[in-house]
């Protein structure tokens, strides 16, 4: 009796195994497709393994959080960047999720956070400061397109000496810096407009521009402050 006792605990505690668990998730699952599934069931699949199943949630909101954070930050360029970091973040914290919880829910908030981040830093930004300061010179925002007949003699005074401060600055950037900055920040082409015009990659754009920005912003700050 103790012996039939000690079998039922050893297959009861079989049951609650990892490998228990397994096998009910590739019942449960495996014949099934993963457009089929829910979020939450995507996100076990992964977890267990499953091939594509991180894909189809990638494809599910990709396109959603693109739109989501573009109207956070009014940047379509830097939407992308943002998402992509927030399925890093997806990543690096899958194993920790709670799937009785919605994931939709859970990503808009790392994504919201990051688009709130990304406006707090333009904020601090000497860059901004001077976008601001020229954003309304004309309808294409295009500093060095500004002057017009209704300008008044001081507006007009302060917007040339502005102009001739964002030459002088832009001047002394290197040359493969200074391109990709006048094509996106003074004629707001998008990067992949700069790719093409530039003949280089689209990392190399961004990684050019990111420097280019940092180092206008340090030359102009202690003008504009």
């Amino acid at each position: 009796m103790a012996q039939t006792t000690a079998t039922k605990k050893k297959d009861s505690d079989r049951e609650n195994t990892p490998q228990a668990d397994e096998q009910l998730y590739d019942q449960t699952f495996d014949d099934r497709s993963l457009d089929d599934l829910t979020d939450e069931e995507l996100v076990t699949a992964h977890l267990s393994g499953r091939p594509g199943a991180f894909q189809e949630l990638f494809g599910r909101y990709r396109d959603r959080l693109v739109h989501f954070v573009i109207r956070k930050t009014g940047d379509p360029d830097r939407a992308q960047d943002l998402v992509q970091e927030a399925f890093i973040r997806v990543t690096r914290h899958l194993h920790r999720f709670d799937t009785t919880k919605k994931f939709s829910t859970w990503v808009y908030t790392i994504a919201s956070n990051l688009s709130k981040n990304e406006l707090r830093n333009r904020s601090r930004s000497p860059l901004v400061l001077f976008q601001r300061l020229t954003s309304n010179w004309d309808e294409d925002h295009r500093p060095l397109q500004f002057e017009d007949s209704s300008t008044q003699p001081d507006d007009l005074f302060n917007k040339r000496y502005i102009k001739k401060l964002v030459e002088d600055t832009v001047q002394e950037l290197p040359e493969h810096h200074r391109l990709v900055f006048r094509l996106r920040e003074l004629e707001g082409k998008s990067y992949e407009e700069i790719a093409e015009i530039t003949g280089v990659n689209l990392g190399t754009v961004k990684s050019r521009l990111h420097r280019a920005r940092n180092s206008f912003a340090q030359k102009i700050e202690p003008y504009l402050n």
